[in-house]
């Protein structure tokens, strides 16, 4: 056995230990008080509708959590009716985007309702300067969506500035795939401008601006997306078209239940006037992109012929 003195020099040097562990537990707990680890939520994101949902998730990233109300591209949006589970994720909302203009209005009226006064709001219609009686159907107008991205980003750099530069990094991939839509539209615009073409309805009005289609029966087309009854000289002037082909192309669109279009559309079927389907809500299993890519194709396509 070791003389005295080294026991007691050994114990010494345990006690020491200790007290120096316990001062180091200390001076960590008294930091996780201050400064808490950083666990942050994924900013909770509410649209509309799917396509605003899926840009707003494009950028947004895993830093946030993006849920769409209507996405059912089967069914005619006009007739959506929101419930209590549309209430609640608007309610729960840290940032809405909708489309305006008076295509979803219930939006407003429910965040009206909402006990969350401070949630951010991005009206996609106020940014591209359109009012109620405008054509609603801004999706189309690719301008238009690349100030809803920028708007978007500078909303979440506000909510969650810690992710600014993830933010601004998926926006420059977007902006440049949307340059890459634009480009093709450029193209198409060089082939057909001034094509006489017809529509169902407005829905892809913005578009076929954009390419310099000639568009025919605008009146007929306003009619059926206000729900009103064309008037006679109007289904008269749009079935003549058809059956002379004094136009190239008939826009239908896919989503609607409107039996005077669904007239249209086999007259001009009948008559052998290309018809290509649009829709107003983006199909599964496809980005905005890629959407608005498949119907540009769909558009050179028939008019080629």
């Amino acid at each position: 056995m070791g003389r005295p003195g080294e026991a007691i020099f050994v114990v010494r040097r345990i006690v020491l230990a200790i007290c120096a562990d316990r001062a180091a537990l200390g001076l960590v707990a008294a930091l996780l008080i201050v400064a808490p680890p950083v666990c942050a939520k994924p900013v909770a994101v509410v649209a509309a509708e799917n396509f605003y949902g899926d840009i707003a998730r494009q950028i947004g990233g895993p830093q946030t959590a993006v849920t769409s109300i209507i996405s059912n591209p089967d069914k005619d949006p006009h007739e959506f009716e929101p419930g209590p589970a549309s209430a609640r994720m608007l309610a729960e909302a840290q940032l809405v985007i909708y489309n305006g203009a008076d295509y979803d209005p219930w939006v407003a009226k429910l965040l009206s309702a909402s006990s969350s006064p401070s949630v951010a709001v991005i009206d996609v219609a106020a940014l591209a300067n359109k009012k109620p009686g405008d054509n609603p159907h801004i999706w189309y107008d690719l301008d238009a969506v690349g100030a809803l991205a920028s708007h978007y980003v500078a909303a979440l750099d506000r909510l969650d500035p810690p992710h600014a530069a993830d933010y601004r990094r998926r926006l420059e991939r977007f902006a440049a795939s949307l340059q890459a839509l634009k480009d093709r539209v450029v193209e198409l615009r060089r082939k057909y401008s001034g094509t006489r073409v017809t529509a169902t309805e407005p829905v892809f009005g913005y578009m076929a601006d954009a390419l310099g289609l000639d568009m025919q029966n605008r009146h007929f087309q306003l009619a059926v997306m206000n729900d009103t009854e064309p008037s006679a000289s109007d289904i008269a002037a749009f079935e003549h078209d058809l059956r002379t082909k004094a136009v190239k192309l008939l826009i239908y669109n896919r989503q609607t239940s409107d039996a005077l279009a669904r007239r249209m559309r086999a007259i001009a079927e009948q008559s052998g006037v290309p018809v290509i389907g649009v829709t107003e809500t983006e199909p599964a299993g496809e980005d905005y992109q890629a959407w608005m890519r498949s119907e540009l194709d769909a558009l050179d396509r028939a008019l080629a012929q």
